[in-house]
């Protein structure tokens, strides 16, 4: 149905297809039980009583207008128009007025029944209709029964009656029609509050699905109820339902929940990824639910390294040259004097030493300066087969003729996203030290394998060395800026090999293979998702 107003949500419009069913209904009723009691003799003498055959057509009429709506109605499925619902309401009441006429006047009672009739139709149509046919029904009725008190056929008091039918109308119409507007008002304001919600909702799960923290929402029985797009990437494959990365953090949850003092946590697993855990309580009505934020705690640490490096480049900037100038006189220094004819043997040693250190002192220098200029990186797709196959005549070339490296490597192509030089920097390092610690265990050999990791779907180089490995004391320091246990090493190798890693979105840990060799391993991205 259209009114006058219209209806400013579905709710409403339903509202009114609802109560227009529930008058048309209601119609059909009244006209029924007017005409049964006309025709039995209850209403002998009450109703009909002054003209007999006016009632009897006009009842008869009335329920056939009123049975006829009804089904055209249903047909449209309640929807009537404003105009369709003035003309039924201005039958109704012509066809009461000829009711009360025939009936001996407001004596029957049923001037009442324009009471439902008018207020039906202050719900349905507008304000001003709804008073427009209210005043029509209270004139009416009181220019009938002025007629009636000409005509001899009605008393003073009647008129009165009229009046006071009349002021209840007004009274009922007005009253329903601040109700209904007080109503819609509120429904309005209740759904736009829920439009509001909804719309928040909406933007608070578009937030949390686009966070690159992690977000995970678990009940007090460990089931997920919300969970977003950085968690699930950051739990990866391995969270499964009795799973070791599940089970690990659930221990932590059991534990964090027995002291709530301990905010956060580290999981760890052997491919490296270090996975940082916070915990918070959100108390419901159900039960408290566990949130828990979850963070690459790679990314943190690789942070602060960041903020320590910059400000080791800006300090080595500023200083470099007050540095290296000094040093420069003592090395040469130390060279003229190692020169001379007339040096024992002890001080020609000592000579040796400082200019051994200064050499080490500026290649530190050097190492750092180099991290604080380096430049960003251009990952291009690369066949780490024929890749390698290039490289290592290149780096034998410049190492010592006793070395031996073993290529083990498949017979299809691996393909991994890199950028060139720096892969010659990473693998040139890793080779490097994997011959130092081999060489140190007296056997100046290394393997480089190279395979597709089916489960990750990556691209995997190892560089295995024959030395006793790292210690487990020093596993999560070896990849450290300046952390060194050899007495003749910057520390910076290592830390260098696993920025540009980074860089290139790849992954550098220390293991050991599956032959308990120690192994420096790098974890490519995918080499078609690389972002």
């Amino acid at each position: 149905m259209t009114s006058a107003t219209p209806a400013s949500s579905d709710g409403l419009a339903l509202q009114h297809h609802e109560l227009l069913r529930i008058y048309s209904v209601y119609r059909v009723a009244i006209a029924l039980v007017l005409l049964g009691v006309f025709s039995s003799d209850i209403g002998r003498g009450a109703v009909g009583s002054s003209a007999p055959a006016l009632y009897l057509n006009t009842v008869v009429f009335y329920t056939a207008l009123n049975i006829g709506w009804l089904l055209h109605l249903r047909r449209l499925r309640y929807e009537g128009s404003a105009g369709q619902v003035g003309l039924i309401l201005g039958c109704d009441i012509l066809c009461f007025l000829l009711l009360i006429h025939a009936s001996g006047g407001l004596n029957s009672g049923l001037g009442y029944l324009l009471l439902i009739n008018c207020s039906v139709g202050s719900l349905l149509l507008d304000r001003r209709m709804g008073a427009f046919f209210a005043a029509v029904a209270s004139m009416a009725v009181i220019s009938q029964q002025l007629y009636r008190l000409l005509a001899g056929r009605a008393e003073t008091q009647d008129i009165v009656s009229a009046g006071m039918l009349g002021i209840l109308l007004f009274a009922t119409v007005s009253a329903l029609q601040y109700l209904s507007g007080r109503i819609s008002s509120a429904n309005l304001r209740a759904e736009q509050q829920s439009r509001q919600a909804a719309h928040l909702q909406r933007l608070a799960q578009q937030i949390i699905e686009r966070m690159h923290t992690g977000v995970l929402v678990l009940d007090a029985a460990n089931k997920p109820e919300l969970i977003n797009r950085a968690a699930r990437q950051l739990l990866g494959d391995d969270y499964q339902p009795g799973g070791q990365r599940q089970q690990a953090l659930f221990s932590a949850l059991r534990e964090w929940r027995r002291d709530p003092s301990k905010g956060s946590t580290v999981l760890s697993d052997t491919v490296g990824t270090e996975l940082r855990i916070s915990f918070a309580k959100l108390s419901q009505d159900q039960g408290d639910n566990s949130l828990l934020f979850i963070e690459d705690n790679r990314k943190l640490s690789q942070a602060a390294q960041k903020l320590k490096l910059a400000s080791l480049g800006h300090l080595t900037a500023s200083i470099a040259h007050e540095v290296r100038n000094p040093l420069g006189a003592i090395s040469h220094a130390a060279q003229l004097l190692s020169e001379s004819t007339a040096l024992n043997p002890e001080d020609r040693h000592l000579t040796e030493i400082i200019c051994r250190h200064s050499q080490r002192v500026n290649q530190i220098v050097e190492n750092v300066m180099q991290l604080s200029r380096r430049r960003a990186s251009t990952p291009q797709q690369w066949d780490l087969v024929a890749w390698l196959e290039q490289f290592l005549p290149d780096f034998r070339a410049g190492a010592a003729a006793d070395i031996q490296i073993n290529l083990l490597l498949p017979a299809q192509p691996v393909y991994a996203r890199f950028d060139p030089q720096q892969l010659t920097q990473v693998v040139t390092n890793l080779c490097s030290n994997a011959l130092h610690h081999s060489r140190l265990a007296g056997k100046p050999q290394a393997d480089i394998a190279v395979y597709h990791k089916g489960q990750r779907d990556c691209a995997i180089l190892d560089v295995i060395d024959c030395g006793p490995g790292v210690v487990e004391e020093h596993q999560q320091k070896i990849f450290e800026p300046f952390f060194t246990t050899g007495a003749g090493g910057s520390g910076l190798g290592l830390y260098i090999a696993r920025e540009l890693c980074e860089a290139n979105q790849a992954t550098l840990s220390w293991c050991r293979n599956q032959d308990n060799r120690s192994c420096f391993r790098v974890e490519f991205a995918h080499a078609n998702r690389i972002f």
